[in-house]
């Protein structure tokens, strides 16, 4: 049996979420596990840091994920993390998230569009198949009156696998959905990452490991609702940050071409790993 340490960088660019990728996009970056690693996770940071030269903020492990490959070497053992980082002036391998799951952007009228196609070829399969298929399909994906949970990021991806609709599941359907397509269980690995940071934001501030050391309110909102893939509501997302206190001005401002100078934020560090978000839910808007 051998184990391999996958990891999925994540980072924010421009206003869009972004993953560390190798072959022209189609892995993640891997590697053996090695057994002078006195732990997995300090393995990992080692691992990524010499490799990519990356430093890591937020580490977390996902899963571990099991395949047997066709070279007859034994099983393969997977163990996925995912790492929060900044992007400097070396971009080579960075792709945006929603290049493979294009539906899990939300904020905008392609997505919608993109998931009303979606929810046409889905009842055809549905129609084929058992009654809790309809059931699993909107609850993942907000048919039927049902809401949109943008957290059910991995539980999407493999309902549209089990349909067929995405290139890399065995028995396609036909025409296939748009989205980069990854080795392996790469994709379904970047799947539980999406889905784990979108659930992170609410609770734990970890998404100031994705901003500059200073930035605007309004870049702050941007970066959330990119990850997120929702818009937010603007005046209560500013109310809740700043009564948590999680950030603090700074004597400069941020000159813009239109409009009034915007005032320059930066995050308490005192708070890092250990201030929680007091409301269950960020201020997030309904898909347009």
């Amino acid at each position: 049996m051998r184990s391999e340490l996958v990891a999925v960088l994540i980072a924010v660019q421009d206003g869009a979420p972004m993953v560390l990728t190798l072959k022209n996009g189609h892995a993640l970056p891997s590697g053996p596990l090695e057994t002078s690693h006195r732990s997995l996770q300090k393995g990992l940071r080692l691992w990524v840091e010499r490799q990519t030269g990356y430093h890591l903020g937020h580490v977390e492990q996902l899963y571990t994920f099991a395949d047997a490959p066709e070279d007859n070497e034994g099983r393969l053992i997977r163990i996925s993390y995912m790492a929060l980082t900044r992007i400097g002036d070396e971009r080579e391998g960075w792709r945006g998230w929603y290049e493979y799951f294009p539906w899990e952007d939300q904020s905008g009228s392609v997505g919608q569009v993109l998931l009303d196609k979606i929810e046409a070829r889905l009842g055809h399969w549905c129609e084929a198949g058992p009654i809790d298929r309809r059931q699993r399909c909107d609850l993942a994906f907000g048919f039927n009156r049902q809401s949109w949970d943008d957290e059910l990021v991995l539980q999407r991806y493999e309902l549209l696998w089990e349909a067929g609709l995405v290139a890399e599941a065995p028995h396609r359907q036909g025409v296939v959905l748009p989205g980069m397509t990854m080795a392996r269980d790469h994709r379904r690995i970047l799947a539980t990452a999406m889905a784990r940071l979108r659930a992170k934001i609410r609770y734990r501030p970890v998404i100031f490991e994705l901003m500059p050391e200073t930035f605007t309110l309004l870049q702050l909102q941007r970066t959330v609702e990119a990850v997120a893939g929702r818009p937010m509501h603007k005046q209560n997302f500013r109310r809740l940050i700043l009564q948590q206190e999680l950030v603090e001005e700074t004597p400069d401002v941020e000159l813009q071409t239109q409009g009034r100078p915007a005032r320059l934020f930066r995050f308490r560090r005192e708070v890092i790993g250990a201030r929680h978000l007091v409301g269950s839910k960020l201020p997030l808007a309904k898909p347009v």
